[in-house]
């Protein structure tokens, strides 16, 4: 018999708040663009069709990406910072551009609704609040006049789209971190550092032709919309397959693991609880970008060293062991790291995961922890000493603080399984 299906978990007052605001602008936009009509239907045109080939060639993203629809974004700033079109002032305003993004958006949509891809509302909310954002801080100075009495045509225009340019991509980074943050409940801090490191990549490429495409529609017409287009075409196809290539390396880096559980050495689920907990840990003491992903890495290869073993450690738990063996396993995982070609940075964590805490990097404090915890909570009576459950496990960490285990990492845990972390002796 089936288990009763868990009920879906409630949106936070944070996604409820940037959905309900993107939806007022997005009401507002096409409610006075239906009343009024469009202003320039020709300019409209042209980037609402632009904004809607963007959409579509999103087929291929990957699940975490940042960015799946890089053109459309351009594509969508464009319209919000366009001051002229072929040397003439435009008047389409916010409310119209908002209106345009909107509908080019839900159209752009409808093949991947209709194939089971819809993009998500969180990313579709964020790119109506940008888009809304740069047009309220560009429009208004154009329909005032205020940009050509002050700013002018010369570098200082350029330098004004640059600088709105920036704040947007800082808006979005913030709301895309508010998100995060309500959806995970992740340390803001870390998360926010995550995006905008991840500005520097896709996201300077989108917001450079995205004021790329401004300028040229600006002097040369709606012609230089498909020109400007190609390069971050080029970008998009290149990016795609650089992070094709990072999935498959992080799969060849699970599957390793998994080489333990396949031999009987350890538990079936184990490198994997370890990794998720680990990187939950990590993310609460602050770390993000490449430090995690180095965690990650160590946590899933840290019992590659019991392959070297004759006899296989009792369930795998080999926190239940004596500190020498430990740091044998230890050693030894060490060294087949290095042999597979994995950077040495995820080679030092699994080398070091056995030292006395004060002198491991903090890698390798939050996996010992969190194996041991794991070890603690799941291991069978074979172990020498049982079961213990998450409660006494971590009772046994905190006993342990004073030389094993570092008392920040254990605290860290702690909270992290109190938001409802890993649960042990699930798989994830």
């Amino acid at each position: 018999m089936s288990a009763p299906h868990a009920p879906a978990p409630r949106l936070s007052l944070t996604v409820v708040a940037v959905r309900g605001a993107a939806l007022g602008l997005a009401g507002a936009g096409l409610g006075w663009t239906l009343w009024h009509g469009v202003v320039e239907p020709r300019n409209a045109l042209a980037f609402g069709v632009l904004i809607t080939l963007g959409e579509l060639v999103r087929r291929g993203a990957l699940p975490d990406e940042r960015e799946p629809a890089p053109l459309a974004a351009a594509g969508a700033l464009a319209y919000a910072l366009l001051g002229q079109s072929a040397g003439r002032p435009v008047e389409h305003g916010v409310l119209q551009t908002v209106a345009v993004v909107v509908a080019a958006v839900l159209l752009g949509a409808v093949p991947h609704v209709a194939l089971g891809r819809a993009p998500a509302l969180d990313h579709v909310a964020r790119r109506v609040l940008t888009v809304g954002f740069a047009a309220v801080c560009f429009q208004p100075l154009v329909a005032s006049g205020e940009l050509g009495r002050r700013v002018g045509e010369g570098p200082y225009y350029a330098l004004l789209l640059l600088l709105l340019l920036i704040l947007t991509a800082l808006c979005d980074a913030v709301i895309a971190a508010l998100t995060l943050r309500a959806r995970t409940r992740h340390p803001y801090g870390p998360l926010l550092r995550d995006e905008l490191r991840a500005l520097i990549g896709i996201g300077s490429a989108v917001c450079a032709t995205g004021a790329v495409m401004a300028l040229g529609v600006a002097v040369a017409g709606l012609w230089a919309l498909p020109v400007f287009c190609v390069p971050l075409l080029l970008t998009q196809l290149s990016f795609r397959r650089y992070a094709a290539v990072r999935t498959t390396y992080r799969q060849t880096i699970a599957s390793l693991a998994r080489a333990t559980e396949i031999a009987g050495y350890t538990r079936h689920g184990h490198a994997r609880r370890v990794a998720e907990l680990s990187c939950a840990v990590g993310r609460e003491l602050g770390l993000s970008g490449t430090e995690l992903t180095v965690l990650e890495h160590a946590a899933l290869m840290h019992d590659i060293g019991q392959l070297s073993l004759v006899d296989p450690v009792p369930d795998g738990a080999t926190a239940l062991l004596p500190v020498t063996e430990q740091r044998r396993i230890a050693l030894l995982g060490g060294a087949v790291v290095r042999w597979t070609g994995v950077p040495s940075a995820v080679a030092v964590v699994v080398e070091r995961q056995a030292d006395p805490y004060r002198e491991q990097p903090l890698p390798a404090r939050i996996v010992r922890t969190v194996n041991a915890y794991d070890d603690l909570a799941t291991a069978g009576a074979g172990g020498g000493g049982g079961a213990t459950g998450p409660l006494s496990a971590l009772e046994r960490l905190r006993l342990g603080t004073g030389h094993d285990y570092q008392p920040e990492v254990v605290e860290s845990l702690a909270r992290v399984l109190s938001r409802g972390g890993l649960t042990p002796g699930r798989a994830g």
